[in-house]
């Protein structure tokens, strides 16, 4: 567990660490020490300063962006800030999902820098009047965490892209994931402020503060997190890549709901978990979720809706209006088709053009009648590549201008400065086609706004000379590569690489007929309307209510440094094994039997050399030289392997391959209650396992006597997962009839007569012992994979055996915290050897005479 002196787990990941050991006066969950999370009942405090102090009132959700979504001004002759919510932006238009009684908080960092005489005045006053609460980075720190590290490594990679060239600048660059790190905790330290209570949410916005979800949960165990990641989620051949990899899954993984636009990126997530971590993912009624010590991870995908009402409303403005009889007016005979992005190197800007480029090269009939009006949205980041860009679009449309324009003709109008929201809706609602071309994208609102604007109004119907009764109409093109594609099926979908396929995709718009142009808006205006914001909100907020339910029902623990600090939820049952505990208890026992794995346990699986150290030949020998004990190894190994490692332990009992084979000391004999050790099954398996051999690169058969099985532990991880899942399909159907079983463990399939397993072999061991009159009165069990979780249900029902005058004491234990039938665990291999040599130690003071109980004790710390 996390030692005392290590607390902060953050010390070991960079420096200028923030101090989360200021208490919250405020939060009756807290983790204020390692080991068992605690519930201290924090003392009321009346200090107004601080947001976590204020009376609570109403449930919190408290939203975390990396910019808060306020407008602001300063005057610059009082020196007085002014605030202004952005109600165009989706962080304040998803509070309508929430429910009425729900107080939301913002939290996240201003778009200006404040001086820090200033920042206590200006923190108060947006709490006060937006309630938002501010970061207030300096201004380095924001350079280096936003400009460089997200924007020109996060944001690349996350959209495909890696460094072509190995230029010191692209290079990844340590001290930036510093930069970074800091930042979260800022962040951090803000929503610790911003939390009333456990029922409080706390819903983190993308890629910028992936760390949040670790940070909060060292504090506040029982906080309710979830996580939309709003960009794309790359594979996992291009995730790899990045050196901070696995500290950033983990981290994301402390949330309880983690979002994504499409099916495509949370794939591509769950691949990486598997891949990298390990993790193993199933779905449950729907629902994915990811086991993660203890806990299941919930998977989200839904793509962000837009606000329908607030589009509605700007269009029914005089102003909008106005712009669009402007629009229709100036471009009247044309056919026009709206491009709306950001200045940004994967929207597609230049490939667009070259595709209109291309269309009126093969098309004359189009000259002259078809314009593109293309606004460029500032761009959010700085950089070579973004001026290459810019540079590239604006020299394209020149040469198409130049090419095929005239003094009253322009194919391609480039608004390239910033426009009032309204005169976008009015280019929308205008606009006969909008094609969205990026390379890719992860949340692009742009469809759905051109969508509803083209729903109109009665108002511009009637200035249009339509009835009530006509027909809305409206067209798209969008990339395949963006995330909103999967839910518009009425689209035209284009690869934006092809210019064919661009050109091919303009062309057809021009020549539907508005029947064809009204079924596509129908279609698409349906879903937007019902997949608006607050339905994205609402239904995000419910979902991670239900994925916190479970985890409510566990006891928590904590453990790991820096950000491999993670919460380990387990039964409440279920603690760790301490040697205190056992010793006291092993003291006090007359008759004791003890089982042992092997692999995992008594020697760690990514040991190279699986024989046993000579330091556990010499405990295991002083535990079988205590006539109260009988020590047993239970394994799937074979007998001979076994036999020959464990040559020099006279009184040691083996179980071989899950106890199909059972010898009691050194000087015994093997035993078997099966016949039949080369049956008939093993001709029809034999040749099917050679067969996925030879399919699967890296699999190999192990011969047993008892079993045959197929390892795909050295295979490309979901490869070998799908082919064993086929194996044991196609094994069970062929040996439907045959007295054998077909069972999936951790990366083998295995094929074993019926009745056989280290269950079932300790069960016929504790019996044996007890028909010879050697009651035990205590009974310990350790074991690290699911083949062990049979025998720990084997010594907790010994229990109850008829034969036992007296129920023994049973020690249980995995290694490892998991989920487990288990009532104790240790933390590895490591921790079960200085068990093994504690009790031993303590059968050796129980044995000699006249030494004192404060010699035990020492024995204890020492061996400890």
């Amino acid at each position: 567990m996390v030692l005392e002196s290590y607390t902060n787990l953050l010390d070991m990941c960079c420096e200028d660490v923030f101090d989360f050991q200021q208490p919250l006066r405020s939060l009756r969950h807290v983790v204020n020490s390692p080991g068992i999370i605690s519930d201290p009942d924090w003392e009321s405090s009346n200090d107004g300063n601080s947001v976590g102090s204020m009376p609570f009132c109403f449930k919190r959700k408290i939203i975390v962006a990396n910019f808060l979504p306020v407008i602001c001004a300063k005057n610059e002759a009082t020196g007085e800030w002014s605030f202004a919510m952005g109600d165009n932006q989706l962080l304040v238009q998803l509070k309508d999902g929430f429910p009425i009684d729900n107080e939301v908080i913002y939290v996240g960092s201003l778009n200006v820098q404040v001086d820090p005489i200033e920042q206590d005045r200006v923190s108060q006053k947006l709490f006060k009047e937006h309630r938002c609460v501010p970061t207030f980075l300096p201004a380095e720190l924001q350079h280096q965490f936003y400009h460089i590290f997200c924007k020109q490594h996060l944001w690349p990679l996350f959209h495909y892209m890696l460094p072509v060239c190995h230029d010191k600048d692209e290079l990844f660059d340590r001290s930036l994931f510093q930069a970074y790190v800091r930042a979260n905790k800022i962040f951090a330290g803000k929503i610790v402020e911003a939390v009333n209570s456990d029922d409080d949410c706390v819903w983190v916005h993308d890629y910028h503060l992936m760390l949040i979800p670790t940070l909060l949960r060292k504090k506040l165990h029982r906080i309710k997190v979830g996580f939309f990641l709003h960009s794309p989620f790359p594979s996992s051949e291009i995730y790899r890549t990045l050196p901070v990899r696995d500290e950033i899954l983990k981290s994301l993984l402390n949330a309880d709901l983690i979002g994504f636009q499409t099916f495509d990126y949370a794939r591509h997530f769950l691949s990486c978990c598997s891949r990298l971590l390990g993790l193993n993912y199933e779905s449950k009624r729907g629902h994915i979720g990811i086991e993660y010590f203890g806990r299941t991870v919930s998977l989200k995908i839904l793509a962000a809706g837009v606000h329908v009402g607030r589009l509605e409303a700007t269009l029914k403005l005089p102003a909008t209006i106005k712009k669009v009889q402007e629009i229709e007016s100036r471009y009247s005979g044309k056919l026009v088709k709206l491009g709306v992005d950001d200045m940004d190197i994967f929207k597609g800007i230049s490939l667009k053009l070259l595709g209109l480029e291309l269309l009126l090269e093969r098309t004359p009939k189009l000259r002259g009648k078809v314009v593109l009006v293309q606004i460029v949205n500032p761009a959010r980041s700085i950089g070579k590549d973004i001026e290459e860009a810019k540079y590239e679009a604006v020299s394209v449309a020149q040469r198409i201008n130049d090419k095929y324009g005239s003094a009253n003709y322009k194919p391609v109008v480039l608004i390239d400065y910033s426009i009032p929201f309204y005169e976008k809706i009015a280019f929308y609602a205008a606009s006969d086609c909008c094609i969205v071309n990026a390379v890719r994208d992860g949340m692009n609102l742009i469809p759905y706004e051109y969508t509803v604007c083209r729903q109109g109004n009665e108002e511009l119907d009637k200035l249009r000379g339509l009835n009530k009764s006509s027909s809305h109409t409206s067209t798209l093109i969008v990339s395949e590569f963006v995330g909103c594609s999967p839910s518009l099926s009425g689209a035209f979908r284009v690869n934006p690489w092809s210019m064919e396929d661009v050109a091919d995709a303009l062309y057809s718009v021009t020549d539907l007929t508005r029947y064809e142009k009204n079924l596509r808006h129908e279609k698409h205006y349906r879903y937007v309307r019902s997949h608006d914001v607050a339905y994205w909100a609402r239904s995000f907020d419910q979902d991670l209510d239900k994925a916190c339910i479970e985890q409510y029902s566990q006891r928590c623990w904590t453990t790991g440094f820096g950000l491999n600090f993670r919460v380990i939820a387990l039964s409440p049952g279920f603690r760790r094994l301490s040697l205190e505990h056992l010793a006291s208890s092993y003291k006090k026992a007359n008759r004791r039997m003890i089982f042992l794995d092997y692999d995992g346990t008594l020697v760690p699986q990514t040991s190279h050399d699986k024989s046993p150290s000579a330091e556990l030949i010499s405990t295991l020998n002083s535990l079988c030289s205590d006539m109260k004990n009988t020590v047993f190894i239970v394994s799937g190994r074979g007998r001979d392997s076994l036999s020959e490692w464990f040559a020099s332990c006279e009184n040691l009992g083996i179980a071989a391959e899950h106890g199909y084979f059972i010898k009691w000391n050194k000087a015994a004999e093997w035993e078997t209650s099966f016949s039949g050790i080369y049956s008939e099954w093993r001709l029809i398996a034999d040749p099917i396992m050679h067969v996925y051999v030879e399919t699967t690169d890296g699999s190999f058969i192990e011969p047993k006597e008892s079993a045959l099985v197929w390892h795909y532990q050295n295979t490309d991880h979901d490869f070998g997962s799908c082919q064993a899942k086929e194996l044991v399909s196609h094994l069970e159907r062929v040996l439907s009839n045959e007295p054998v079983v077909v069972r999936r463990g951790h990366q083998i399939v295995e094929v074993k007569p019926q009745g056989v397993s280290k269950g079932i072999s300790v069960d016929k061991i504790i019996r044996t012992l007890v028909s010879k009159g050697e009651v035990p009165d205590l009974l310990m069990c350790i074991g690290n994979d699911r083949s062990d979780e049979d025998m720990f249900e084997s010594i907790n029902r010994a229990t109850s055996i008829s034969e036992l005058p007296a129920a023994p004491e049973v020690f249980a234990c995995s290694v490892g915290p998991k989920a487990s039938k288990a009532n104790y665990y240790v933390d590895g291999c490591d921790e079960v050897i200085r068990l093994l040599k504690g009790v031993t130690a303590v059968s050796l003071q129980k044995d000699t005479a006249g030494h004192s109980h404060a010699a035990f004790e020492d024995t204890l710390e020492v061996v400890s």
